[in-house]
């Protein structure tokens, strides 16, 4: 049975800018009745007039009915100090991300509320366990983390400090819940789940700019086209804020002594330090000025001239599915499952899946002849866009090839410069990484990360689940790869994912 709060019991909310007003709305919607508060004079009553004009629009785009809407406002009401939250089940607050300043509140809160109030905080990034010290019961402070704009996303972490008690953590998470969230449990650390697991998807891309892999609209291109991500990692930044992204990534950074894991990017901290902070500010790593065009990405050109003849040689596993999208475009494709050499021959040239390691250096190794490598994508029979990479001795007529085959098939390219596992593999295998650390160090479990990553940052699959898909072993020959290459322990693979694939087991079913 649900341990959700009544409908009957009122809840409280403090704070009436964006995330307070949405969070109040969302327990409106519900059922329940909502008292606002904020110190600023008028701010609660000016929110909920707020909240009813976008909800009347909605009901313009048949989203709501107008009685939804009249239920929604009726069940908002304005607090005129926090003494109001005196009959309150459950109080929210939701103000400026300053310590000492939410300890004040909930000190005031203990000495109002009745001693069964659940006490949440909406805080991104202050430990649980430190805003509960000094209180009189802080078993019942507990994270309720929403996400931007709280109405409309799904996701809700439920944050449990040293002392929060799991009855309470349980309440809300089924709260939540009821009020049509997608609630996930997580320890008090620093990040918590999303902000934690997420630093990867734009630390990589940061260096793979700063390295001169290939520039901004290519990349965020890439992670969308192949990666199936909403937005790539720059424009991502560029709408979030340059500083509050990168104010973001310090803290995690300090949090964790300095781990490289999470090391800030030189090339953001000269953006922030230049004041181009994206959207609003009109410049960062694209300009939002007036008539500013955006970039677009890098493409090779076709050659116009027919697609080779192709050859399937051994197991090709993953890029199968690249094989029936070239023979689904006309293209002849020979099979040879007997080879020894697992690769697609595509004319001339010979063209398999990144294994972590440099064009170059993979033909040197393995005496491979005009080697292409191939980044992964997330579906490749719907791909419209993948990145390619290429040994030092594969000449230019045999690499159009590959282009002019993959243009066939509706397959732009992108050749970057020779880097290790490319640009979306990179990408996804450090995230994936990061992921099964949260697990292994008690943060969440398997399912709550990837709840976590799919409706708090809209990724296109979890990341668990999507290692799972690509293989553990070959996260791992990726992830090895990557810290042979740099030398650098930011790139050391996860004591989980290692277990995992020393067991032959994945990280949602045995394979």
């Amino acid at each position: 049975m649900m341990a959700a709060l009544d409908k009957s019991m009122m809840i409280g909310v403090i704070g009436a800018g964006a995330m307070g007003a949405g969070i109040a709305q969302v327990a409106a919607q519900s059922g329940h009745i909502v008292k606002l508060y904020d110190n600023r004079a008028d701010a609660a009553k000016e929110a909920i007039a707020s909240i009813e004009k976008q909800l009347k629009r909605l009901v313009e785009r048949k989203k709501f009915t107008l009685e939804q809407v009249q239920q929604t406002v009726a069940n908002l009401q304005v607090a005129n100090e926090l003494a109001d939250f005196e009959h309150a089940g459950l109080v929210i607050e939701a103000i400026v991300e300053n310590r000492d300043v939410k300890q004040a509140v909930f000190a005031e809160l203990e000495s109002i509320c009745s001693a069964q109030c659940i006490l949440a905080t909406n805080t991104s990034s202050i430990s649980i366990t430190r805003l509960a010290a000094g209180m009189k019961h802080p078993e019942r402070m507990v994270g309720m983390h929403f996400f931007n704009p709280a109405p409309i996303m799904k996701l809700v972490e439920v944050v449990s400090g040293l002392v929060t008690s799991k009855e309470i953590a349980t309440t809300v998470f089924d709260t939540a819940a009821a009020w049509g969230k997608v609630p996930v449990y997580a320890a008090s650390t620093p990040g918590f789940i999303v902000n934690r697991v997420a630093r990867p998807f734009y630390a990589e891309s940061l260096r793979l700019k700063q390295e001169q892999v290939a520039d901004c609209a290519t990349l965020d291109a890439l992670m969308r086209e192949a990666g199936g991500f909403r937005m790539g990692a720059f424009e991502l930044t560029d709408l979030i804020g340059q500083d509050v992204n990168y104010a973001v990534t310090c803290s995690v950074f300090d949090a964790y002594y300095g781990d490289f894991r999470f090391q800030p990017s030189l090339i953001q901290k000269d953006l922030v330090d230049a004041g181009y902070l994206g959207r609003k500010s009109g410049e960062g790593f694209y300009s939002y000025k007036e008539g500013a065009v955006k970039p677009e990405p890098h493409c090779v050109p076709p050659s116009h001239h027919p697609a080779p003849s192709c050859v399937a040689m051994g197991n090709l596993d993953a890029l199968s599915a690249l094989v029936m999208r070239l023979s689904g475009a006309g293209i002849t494709i020979e099979q040879n499952p007997s080879s020894a050499l697992n690769a697609l021959k595509i004319g001339d040239a010979t063209v398999v899946l990144t294994d972590g390691r440099m064009a170059s250096e993979r033909a040197n190794s393995e005496s491979l002849e005009n080697l292409v490598l191939v980044d992964l994508a997330l579906d490749y029979q719907k791909t419209t866009h993948l990145a390619l990479s290429r040994a030092h001795n594969t000449p230019d007529d045999v690499f159009q090839q590959v282009v002019d085959a993959f243009f066939a098939a509706g397959i732009k390219v992108s050749e970057i410069t020779d880097s290790p596992a490319l640009v979306v593999m990179r990408t996804v295998a450090m995230l994936a990484n990061e992921a099964a650390d949260a697990v292994l160090n008690g943060v969440s479990s398997v399912e709550g990360v990837d709840n976590a990553m799919r409706y708090g940052v809209n990724y296109p699959l979890g990341l668990l689940a999507w290692a799972d898909r690509i293989g553990i072993d070959r996260v791992q020959q990726v992830l090895n790869a990557l810290q042979s290459s740099y030398g650098e322990d930011r790139y050391r693979t996860s004591l989980l994912l290692k277990r995992l694939s020393d067991q032959g087991k994945g990280f949602y079913e045995n394979k």
